[in-house]
């Protein structure tokens, strides 16, 4: 029997490795995109982060029209921009620029976080994502991304942007983003790779709650992505053994310590204190890490567990080339066809 699977996209925040540069991070970005727009995934998102030494995502749209100029099918998008870091008005215009140049091919989706320190965020010269300013903002953006209303012309617009109606998703790992998801009737990508413990509580109120009549609505009913953990490999031992960068990764951000990807450790969980195990185990209970057989089957009884329209995916390799295996089993696997 054939099995209808949801569809699946890639999330990737441009990781460097030891050994490695930060040119190199963003090239092999560019081959992933490539191999994911040629697999059949369905959207390639990037993340922002700022003053990482692991991360090189900070400039999303910069990177995003680089792809778009390598990849023919996939659509790209921010997983997400952190709007407190921007005016409303600039992102219309960055990815109203995008729009116009490559077509109908971009998601903006939109998160509170600062993605960054305490200090960089003040750096940046916004404000903190209050809930009801974040709303705002969005609503903003919305309005700068529609068409103009010639009954009520607005002396502020983003040109190139006006009428692109590029589509807008909310991001979250609470109950705050599920709720200005449902208010303002739009999908939701719940960050459960690194936030399992309120993918329920959440996922339950942007559903009660969806407002499908908001001026700002983009879906009749609710749409629901969640993010997992993924690592495949031929067989679940090497595939345990590669997870080991990760976990390695999960730890150092727990603890402040981030830094470049490390090689996988066999014996890594004996090396970490009893805070770190505790911060390792909790992003283990949503992830599909193993043989290809083995990883289909933790992500359909995870999306039959939470009803889950689409699943994204976040894949580290100390060797890119090892996630770009990774996917590409995963595709076979899964049935995805360009």
């Amino acid at each position: 029997m054939t099995v209808t699977h949801v569809p699946l996209s890639i999330l990737d925040l441009s990781p460097t490795s030891t050994g490695r540069s930060r040119r190199d991070a963003l090239e092999d970005t560019t081959l992933l995109a490539q191999a994911a727009d040629r697999l059949g995934y369905t959207r390639y998102w990037v993340a922002e982060h700022h003053g990482s030494d692991t991360f090189m995502a900070s400039a999303t749209a910069l990177i995003l029209g680089h792809l778009a100029s390598r990849t023919d099918r996939i659509r790209l998008g921010s997983g997400g921009v952190m709007l407190p870091n921007h005016a409303p008005l600039m992102v219309a215009e960055y990815y109203g620029t995008l729009a116009t140049l490559y077509g109908d091919r971009f998601d903006l989706g939109l998160g509170r976080a600062p993605g960054t320190d305490p200090m960089t965020a003040a750096a940046l010269r916004r404000h903190t994502g209050e809930l009801d300013g974040f709303a705002q903002d969005v609503t903003e953006l919305h309005h700068y991304l529609a068409a103009p209303d010639p009954a009520r012309p607005s002396r502020v617009r983003a040109v190139p942007g006006e009428g692109t109606a590029v589509p807008l998703w909310m991001l979250g790992s609470s109950l705050g983003g599920a709720a200005v998801a449902a208010h303002l009737g739009l999908p939701f990508v719940f960050a459960s790779h690194f936030a399992p413990d309120a993918l329920t509580a959440a996922l339950q109120h942007y559903r009660e709650h969806f407002n499908p009549a908001a001026p700002t609505a983009q879906i009749t009913a609710p749409y629901v992505v969640a993010g997992v953990n993924a690592l495949v490999a031929p067989t679940s031992e090497e595939a345990a053994f590669l997870a080991t960068t990760g976990q390695r990764l999960v730890a150092q951000i727990a603890t402040g310590r981030p830094g470049p990807l490390e090689p996988p450790q066999a014996d890594l969980l004996d090396t970490l204190s009893p805070q770190e195990r505790a911060v390792v185990g909790g992003h283990r209970s949503v992830r599909a890490i193993g043989s290809p057989q083995e990883a289909v089957a933790a992500l359909e009884e995870f999306v039959a567990a939470h009803q889950i329209d689409e699943i994204i995916t976040t894949t580290y390799t100390h060797d890119p080339r090892l996630r770009l295996r990774s996917y590409d089993l995963l595709a076979e696997a899964w049935g995805l066809t360009a």
